[in-house]
């Protein structure tokens, strides 16, 4: 009885042991040799499109540097760290910041220079124009994420039942509107003017959700215009390091030190609003998608679940298995 009680001990440990083993395994080679990532957001469009998924490549950068045109993953440079040594550990190797993906346009000891010409935004880096046929050529659209008349009715009803019979602060009654409006604004998506509302590419684009203007045309973002920090700045001041949220910007990359910028330029969270991210913040390269579903949900399976017949016709069938670049 004693003997069987020590085998089975022993068979626990033992199981436990393996299992530990395998976690440790399979976090070696998700950290340094491959990695599988989900696009949440439009800022590589069209070349990556939200509810795709995407392939990484994570042990080449163990041998060589980043290179000019590549797509690589790095840690949201924004998050802020614990200064908890065990804590930035774990944030850093297993659960902290966002992975973001963006094209590399600058390597350290580059100098870019970001000029609009023409109206044009350009970028030059090292003195010679850059040729970016990556850049989205499509207009953006926005849409409500659900019909304007149910998100309507679901304000009215809130303001209703906050009131408890008695007259709202007409300010407060705005405000409140206001803000429920723009949750219920989804992120600007690229759109093909030459195909009908219910065949486009890209995404799923219902006709009576579009957001328009007060004379009822949909409000569009066309490609091509730059962004601005001012009406008049066409040219940085080129005496130092400069960046302010728009397409003129002037740096000099040092050591270690990359300036990435993302296909969408129009719709892009990237250098230009943070400037040059750390070489120790890449940690990988995309080079193949492995599926394309037009869907925000983190996990395909709760959008089936949820959506089973509507989820197929969402699915991008001409966007699976491709090399990107």
């Amino acid at each position: 009885m004693i003997k069987n009680q020590a085998k089975k001990q022993q068979s626990f440990l033992s199981s436990v042991i393996e299992f530990i083993f395998l976690l440790l395994i399979v976090f070696l080679i998700r950290t340094f040799i491959f990695g599988l990532y989900q696009v949440p957001t439009g800022s590589m469009e069209t070349t990556m499109l939200v509810g795709e998924r995407f392939f990484a490549d994570k042990l080449s950068y163990n041998f060589r540097k980043p290179r000019h045109g590549e797509i690589i993953a790095f840690n949201d440079p924004e998050f802020k760290y614990s200064d908890n040594s065990f804590m930035n550990l774990f944030q850093r190797y297993v659960w902290g910041p966002s992975n973001w993906t963006k094209r590399v346009i600058g390597l350290p000891g580059d100098v870019l220079l970001g000029v609009v010409e023409n109206g044009k935004p350009i970028v030059y880096r090292n003195g010679e124009k850059l040729d970016e046929p990556y850049i989205n050529r499509y207009p953006l659209i926005r849409t409500w994420k659900h019909d304007l008349h149910d998100i309507i009715r679901g304000i009215e009803y809130d303001l209703q039942k906050m009131s408890h019979g008695r007259r709202l602060d007409k300010s407060g009654v705005e405000r409140y509107t206001n803000q429920r409006l723009n949750q219920e604004l989804g992120s600007p998506r690229s759109y093909d003017p030459s195909r009908p509302y219910d065949q486009q590419e890209f995404y799923d684009v219902k006709e009576n959700r579009i957001y328009r203007d007060e004379q009822g045309n949909p409000e569009m973002i066309m490609p091509g215009h730059p962004l601005f920090s001012t009406e008049h700045e066409t040219k940085p001041d080129q005496t130092h390091n400069n960046w302010n949220r728009s397409d003129v910007f002037f740096i000099k990359l040092g050591e270690n030190e990359y300036w990435c910028m993302g296909d969408n330029r129009l719709g892009s969270h990237d250098c230009r609003f943070f400037g040059p991210i750390q070489e120790k913040q890449i940690h990988g390269r995309i080079v193949f998608r492995i599926w394309s579903i037009d869907s925000d949900e983190s996990w395909w399976i709760v959008d089936l679940i949820k959506h089973p017949i509507d989820f197929w016709k969402r699915v991008r069938w001409n966007r699976f298995f491709q090399v990107v670049h």
